[in-house]
């Protein structure tokens, strides 16, 4: 953490000199000393300094300056830093415009010149104010500050991939939190500017893409490598998997992510079965373990960009990203998982991002707090979903359309949600519309038995109803399903396009697909297990395959 600064101002060189030496002598261990003979000067350097956490204890400033008074460089400077103690330096003649200041921008101290000697005339009073600053001082945080409305889709991409890819940051929203506004004064900045990302530089950027984002915090690093051994398409269970399996084996290993690590289980907030973690752990923790041992053994980790196509030539595949470089690679491992399927109800897409989520969104929930929410789906996820927001929401209700959670739901979580006072499950029920001004704020719910109608106030809903896996990408001759999952192995056999595709005289291995040397793991692949231990178990498999493909090139 960076030492708290004492700021003097005088426009005198040798009187600044003699300042910042006295203040250095007695304050360096504890304090950064800054000493400029500028007003204006000090004004810039105190907007990056707020801009990048730094904070100020105590201003000394001269009240008689050429560009500004004292008295005035201390009311503009305590809009950014109100709890910076203020003393003036004055000439006997300057008494009555320091006690003036007093009231006008609360001084805390003027000290006639010359305060010799400093022992006697100046460290008592600065030590002084100094100890009663540190009584009420809270170090900032130092970090990423994001500031927006709570209820903005932009906003909440830009949180959603902060959180996704582990990168700290804190929160500012411009309807509960004060010091929001301050940001975005000092910046010169508006609500038209938002949201605005500080980095912790002292930089901004207002309205900044993901890419952009991405760029700043050191996440979307240049590709180093002519021709990789293995390239992995997607960051969820299975990929972070073969990543660290291929790069543990001496695999030249590319692992891209179109958006945040983890996939669908990255955002969960708790995963009670899985192997060698009896208390559970969340998604994003299984997420950071991951990523950091698979870039601990050499993986390259690509994000967020996305795929357009794979090309191949020569036995080589050609991965084109969606902003134009090409990557070679010897070989494929596709682990693009799935997407959760739309909702289409009348108002859906009006509030998504601004009360309306899919998946956990775990980022909102502490905006949930005190408030009703509602999951719709049946599934774990939407079961873990319900479990965390009940820590924060007065209510939690579970949307299903079945009888009840039996047939869709693991015993364990069934068990957690029925000893959860506040978690109500509504069964036999759909959504027909969403309303609100400019966020979610009612549902209106049918009972699909008896036909009636119940509106309830609603802050926040949670959606998870099945899903869809993302293939549309892929315009190879990878056979799919008529659901767009991509069969591997065996199951390829039985369609009539395989052999017209499929020109080797071996048959496809148990991952691989209708192109030989790509391969595909995890929910994406037809037939998938749909549960965190088998995608990580075959996006490790994958590799051995791809092993044995390569030993035949």
């Amino acid at each position: 953490m960076n030492k708290p600064i004492i700021f003097s101002i005088d426009d005198d060189p040798q009187v600044s000199r003699a300042i910042s030496r006295d203040l250095k002598s007695q304050y360096s261990a504890e304090y950064k000393i800054i000493s400029t003979t500028s007003a204006n000067e000090a004004l810039e350097a105190l907007t990056d300094l707020k801009n990048s956490s730094d904070t100020v204890a105590l201003f000394l400033v001269d009240q008689r300056m050429p560009e500004m008074e004292g008295v005035d460089f201390l009311h503009k400077a305590i809009k950014i830093y109100p709890d910076a103690k203020r003393v003036l330096l004055t000439a006997y003649s300057d008494t009555v415009a320091a006690i003036k200041a007093i009231n006008d921008v609360q001084l805390d101290y003027y000290l006639m010149k010359p305060w010799n000697p400093p022992e006697e005339k100046l460290f008592p009073v600065i030590s002084d104010l100094l100890d009663d600053w540190q009584g009420h001082y809270t170090p900032d945080f130092k970090g990423i500050k994001l500031i927006g409305y709570q209820f903005s889709p932009k906003s909440h991409e830009i949180r959603d991939y902060l959180a996704g890819n582990l990168i700290p940051y804190r929160w500012f929203d411009m309807t509960s939190n004060a010091e929001a506004k301050t940001l975005l004064d000092v910046n010169n900045l508006n609500d038209n500017d938002l949201p605005v990302i500080i980095y912790e530089d002292g930089t901004y950027a207002a309205k900044p893409t993901i890419r952009q984002v991405a760029e700043k915090t050191g996440f979307n690093p240049q590709i180093k490598n002519e021709i990789y051994d293995v390239v992995i398409i997607g960051a969820g269970p299975a990929g972070l998997a073969a990543a660290v399996y291929g790069s543990s084996e001496g695999l030249k290993t590319l692992l891209i992510e179109r958006r945040a690590p983890g996939g669908q289980a990255g955002t969960s907030s708790r995963i009670e079965n899985y192997l060698g973690f009896p208390a559970g752990l969340s998604g994003a923790d299984l997420t950071r373990r991951a990523i950091t041992q698979a870039t601990r053994l050499g993986a390259e980790f690509l994000s967020p960009r996305e795929v357009s196509e794979i090309r191949q030539k020569d036995g080589y595949k050609t991965i084109v990203l969606d902003d134009g470089p090409e990557i070679v690679s010897r070989s494929v491992v596709i682990t693009t998982g799935v997407d959760y399927r739309k909702l289409e109800v009348k108002g859906v897409e009006n509030f998504t991002g601004a009360g309306i989520y899919y998946g956990a969104a775990t980022t909102e929930a502490a905006a949930c707090k005190d408030k009703e929410v509602f999951v719709i789906g049946g599934g774990n996820s939407a079961g873990q979903a319900a479990m965390y927001l009940s820590k924060f929401a007065k209510k939690v209700h579970i949307i299903i359309r079945r009888d009840d959670l039996t047939a869709t739901m693991s015993a364990y979580l069934i068990s957690q949600i029925d000893l959860s006072p506040n978690i109500e499950v509504l069964p036999n029920t759909e959504i027909i519309e969403v309303t609100g001004h400019n966020c979610l704020e009612k549902l209106v719910l049918v009972n699909v038995k008896t036909k009636e109608q119940t509106t309830y106030g609603a802050s926040a809903l949670y959606i998870f109803i099945g899903a869809k896996p993302y293939t549309d990408w892929i315009k190879l001759d990878i056979i799919k399903n008529n659901k767009e999952f991509i069969e591997t192995g065996r199951d390829l056999t039985v369609y009539d396009s395989f052999q017209k595709i499929w020109k080797l005289k071996r048959d496809p291995y148990l991952l691989e697909t209708s192109c030989p040397g790509i391969f595909a793991a995890g929910d994406v692949r037809a037939g998938a297990m749909n549960r965190v231990a088998s995608a990580v178990g075959e996006g490790s498999m994958a590799i051995s395959f791809v092993h044995k493909y390569l030993a035949e090139v």
